[in-house]
């Protein structure tokens, strides 16, 4: 870009650009994730389709997503809510007994695929506002964010899979991120943070590191409770 505003342009492109490169790569880990996870007792044929269908619908509610991502600002305790789901189904990854998806892998396949569809609603909505937010209403920067998103998602997500086959403690590494990330919603709800945390700024940190206890503590619980 060249003339009078030219260089103002430029800067706040690249820093735009360069903004959303971390922000995918912080944020779209989480839904790898959540879709390595819930993949990751399925046989290898029924794990890349569930890791494929994962990725897609990521990137298919990302979009969508963005397209009223200042009308979802506008809820009350949206972030909130999407907050209590991913920590429900963190402990419910957690819990669950590895051998039962490969027993029923048609009905594994589903509720794999179901958990994961449920949890990038959840999961986008924080990364939509946040790339949004950072391209500054530029489209061409939102599309690169959006596109960005889906190697990182799919190669990360198979990746986690096979290592939690191969190091099962990583499961409950894996619900911890996923209690911390429910706990981030929560205290970055607009309403929370207004009549909690700003007068409690501890609770910032201290929520997300004690829903990440939680998890492991409460699916770990119900994991022996289950044999």
């Amino acid at each position: 870009m060249t003339g009078r505003n030219g260089v103002g342009l430029d800067t706040q492109f690249w820093i735009g650009f360069i903004n959303i490169i971390i922000l995918d790569l912080v944020l779209s880990g989480d839904n790898a994730v959540v879709i390595g996870m819930a993949a990751r007792a399925l046989p290898e044929r029924q794990r890349k389709k569930a890791i494929i269908f994962g990725t897609s619908a990521a990137i298919v509610l990302r979009v969508a997503l963005t397209g009223i991502a200042a009308y979802l600002l506008n809820i009350p305790l949206l972030m909130s809510i999407g907050g209590l789901i991913l920590l429900w189904i963190a402990v419910k990854l957690v819990a669950e007994e590895d051998g039962e998806t490969e027993v029923h892998v048609g009905r594994g396949l589903k509720e794999a695929i179901k958990t994961i569809i449920v949890a990038d609603v959840v999961m986008s909505l924080d990364n939509v506002l946040a790339v949004a937010g950072a391209a500054h209403g530029n489209f061409w920067l939102v599309l690169f964010g959006l596109m960005l998103s889906i190697p990182i998602i799919m190669w990360g997500s198979r990746m986690i899979a096979v290592m939690m086959n191969k190091l099962p403690w990583l499961v409950f590494v894996g619900s911890a991120i996923l209690g911390y990330t429910a706990g981030q919603l929560i205290v970055e709800d607009p309403i929370i943070h207004q009549q909690f945390v700003e007068s409690v700024p501890v609770l910032s940190w201290a929520v997300p590191l004690a829903l990440a206890l939680l998890v492991v503590i409460a699916g770990g619980a119900l994991k022996r409770a289950a044999k």
